[in-house]
């Protein structure tokens, strides 16, 4: 299996986090867990399923997903090979009118949000590529074609940078406090950039923060209360929420 990151050129570095190159000879399901990035994926070759309720959905070879909410469950076939695209936090908003909420635990066609003829082209071109440097150029220069001159909405990038520098472990309304905003219009400018609340961005950046630690040698109770859980029941439920499983389990499996 690969899974190869690629640092995107200078031109697409404010909106785009990496691209990886990801391959696999062997058919398998497997789970994605909740992070910060929209995805973008372009398939060059093989199929992908999503898994709800155990009935399988043939994604389209060119797919975007939303943040989610839990953790969702895949399956591809043997010998697939994707480009994946990792948008930075607002980058989306940089290519697309669509707000990013209407993707949340979403996975759609790209062609709901972009041209079905730029993509369709995109796809010819990854389907004659023969290495990955020509495959991420191609995909480059699909996002490039894309790209608006729309400046950040900067309050909710200084919402983001708080919520970053806490760990997630911050009350929506301490945030709305320093911003000095009132709740409601913060709440739809952040959902419309970042694709999802404050509070539930939040929660996300805080699971990611807990899922690193699990590497290091503190108890559950320990990581638990140093991410300002309120208790261990509270911790095991959420945890449960994006992974489908304990963190006991989880770490296990590390």
């Amino acid at each position: 299996m690969k899974f190869d990151k690629v640092i995107p050129t200078d031109r697409l570095k404010p909106y785009i986090k990496h691209f990886v190159v990801s391959e696999n000879t062997l058919e398998s399901t497997y789970k994605i867990f909740p992070s910060t990035s929209l995805v973008i994926g372009f398939q060059y070759k093989g199929q992908l399923f999503s898994i709800e309720s155990e009935t399988e959905t043939n994604l389209n070879p060119s797919g975007i997903t939303g943040l989610m909410n839990s953790f969702k469950r895949f399956r591809n076939t043997s010998d697939i090979g994707t480009i994946l695209v990792y948008f930075t936090e607002l980058g989306l908003s940089a290519f697309t009118h669509c707000p990013a909420h209407e993707l949340f635990h979403q996975s759609v066609p790209l062609n709901v949000i972009f041209n079905r003829y730029a993509i369709t082209e995109t796809e010819e071109k990854l389907a004659l590529a023969h290495t990955d440097t020509q495959r991420i150029e191609i995909v480059e220069q699909f996002l490039l074609s894309q790209l608006k001159d729309i400046q950040p909405d900067r309050l909710v990038l200084e919402a983001v940078k708080l919520i970053y520098q806490n760990q997630g472990a911050i009350k929506i309304s301490d945030l709305n406090t320093q911003l000095c905003i009132s709740q409601s219009p913060f709440e739809k400018r952040f959902r419309k950039e970042v694709g999802t609340t404050p509070k539930k961005f939040a929660s996300i950046v805080r699971f990611n923060a807990v899922i690193e630690s699990l590497n290091n040698a503190k108890s559950l109770t320990e990581i638990s209360y140093s991410h300002l859980f309120f208790d261990q029941a509270h911790f095991i439920k959420d945890f449960r929420q994006f992974t489908g499983t304990t963190p006991e389990n989880f770490r296990r499996a590390l």
